[in-house]
């Protein structure tokens, strides 16, 4: 499905924590299917499969060049999962399967951006991870990675083009990246991208409110969110935000946790439907949540970037638990995946339920409604500056163009729609950098380009209506 606009400039300097998830898609739902009762038979084997044995006997015994046997099985296990035409069900082959592993778990030294294939190359999926390579590169959603250290992406696997990015820490990799119609390069330093899904503070106005910001739901996220609340408590804290706003998704078990400590026992949270129309549910309980309830006012944010889990929770607490969601309307994926090895490291993740709101509603390609809309200011929306080449005086182009947009929007006396870099543009552009002990040249480079960058993100959440709505909201039942 497509969106008008998908992720804000924002999210790009504060952004979600995965990496390569590999999910066919901006979101993903996994867990172990192992469910109170077998909802569906296994298929008995198809006589027709002997086609596939008769053609991979013929080719082994009879091709002229050359066969890697594991390459024709592996290739004819992901051909009948893409023959489902399903972007959540894929087969995994050992490399692909280790980085699904790794993106739910531990840490790992890399450029921290998603990885997903879109049109057999390799693309940005969202926002890269908070003070990463990627992130500092000024990389976004939807970018095409056409080339890695000048070797052509087209034709190779996502787990070959990863491989390649990745690297030990303080390692150089060089990017061929095209977004639009603009293709420029990006030279980064790898480094070691932590996995950290949750963070919390007390709100800055209002030191009552515990901010807590969940970035995906990892093997930890659970303990994670319980420590945060703890220790938002003891500094004070009588109501939270929960911020989810380009979270999209993870495990089943970890966003079921969560929600059963925001809801009382016996509380809906979430229903599932089976490929036969068989449908069950699953409630709250202290043997879910362990005992650990929030009983506090609490409110939560979302937008087109939440997806899979982060809809499961949002759904279960305004259906189930009466609380206030807020920002635009979300992703849309009502799909749950299982993950099943294949007779040894490979795996296949195949798509076996339907998940249903509290209420029965399917919300896949429709995504959730917010109880209130809230968005970020438009120009939250602009996109980072191409760092391809140092622009100046003379230049004229849809990144200057952009260029222009941005120093309007702190302020500066530009024209925002005007392509051409200005004296105005130069005069801006000065301002930045003397204010910002940068070498005053008035001309782009990476390092004024960062800077421009950090000085949007700083306005944009200084105007972030979604959270200031959250916050009048909490304050309103203190």
């Amino acid at each position: 499905m497509k969106h008008k606009r998908q992720v804000p400039f924002h999210e790009y300097i504060i952004s979600i924590a995965c990496v390569a998830f590999l999910a066919g898609g901006s979101s993903y739902i996994y867990f172990d299917y192992q469910y109170k009762k077998q909802l569906a038979q296994s298929p008995t084997q198809s006589s027709d499969l002997k086609k596939v044995d008769n053609l991979y006997n013929e080719i082994v015994s009879n091709y002229v060049g050359k066969v890697d046997e594991k390459k024709l099985v592996d290739g004819a296990l992901k051909g009948m999962t893409e023959a489902l035409d399903d972007p959540y069900s894929t087969y995994l082959n050992e490399p692909e399967a280790d980085e699904l592993d790794q993106s739910l778990a531990g840490s790992f030294e890399g450029i921290g951006a998603t990885m997903t294939m879109t049109d057999d190359l390799p693309t940005v999926a969202q926002a890269p991870i908070e003070g990463s390579p990627a992130a500092k590169a000024g990389m976004k959603a939807n970018d095409t990675i056409l080339k890695v250290d000048n070797e052509e992406t087209k034709g190779k696997t996502l787990a070959e083009v990863v491989s390649k990015i990745r690297g030990k820490k303080g390692t150089e990799v060089r990017l061929t990246v095209k977004r639009g119609q603009e293709t420029f390069e990006l030279k980064l330093t790898r480094d070691t991208i932590p996995i950290e899904t949750v963070k919390g503070e007390l709100d800055k106005t209002d030191r009552s409110i515990g901010s807590i910001k969940i970035t995906s739901f990892g093997e930890n996220t659970y303990k994670e969110l319980q420590e945060t609340i703890k220790k938002l408590r003891k500094e004070g804290a009588l109501s939270f935000v929960i911020d989810l706003r380009q979270n999209p998704g993870g495990l089943l078990d970890q966003v079921e946790k969560m929600a059963s400590m925001f809801l009382k026992d016996g509380k809906t949270i979430i229903k599932f439907e089976d490929k036969n129309g068989n449908t069950s549910e699953d409630v709250a309980s202290s043997q879910l949540d362990g005992g650990f309830k929030v009983t506090e006012p609490t409110v939560v944010l979302v937008d087109e970037g939440s997806a899979s889990a982060s809809e499961i929770f949002a759904a279960a607490l305004k259906e189930s638990g009466n609380k206030k969601i807020i920002g635009t309307k979300t992703f849309g994926k009502g799909t749950v995946q299982t993950v099943k090895n294949l007779n040894g490291k490979s795996e296949i993740k195949l798509t076996v339920l339907k998940w249903l709101t509290p209420k029965g509603e399917w919300i896949h390609e429709k995504g959730l409604e917010p109880t209130i809309k809230a968005d970020y200011p438009d120009y939250a929306y602009l996109t980072p500056i191409s760092r391809d080449k140092t622009l100046k005086i003379g230049d004229s182009s849809s990144v200057v163009k952009n260029i222009n947009a941005l120093l309007k929007a702190l302020d500066y006396d530009v024209n925002a729609n005007n392509s051409d870099y200005s004296e105005q543009t130069k005069a801006a552009v000065s301002a930045i950098q003397s204010a910002n002990n940068l070498p005053s040249t008035g001309e782009v480079d990476n390092e004024t380009a960062a800077q421009i960058e950090l000085s949007v993100s700083k306005k944009i959440k200084e105007n972030d209506q979604a959270y200031d709505t959250g916050i009048k909201e909490l304050q309103k039942g203190n």
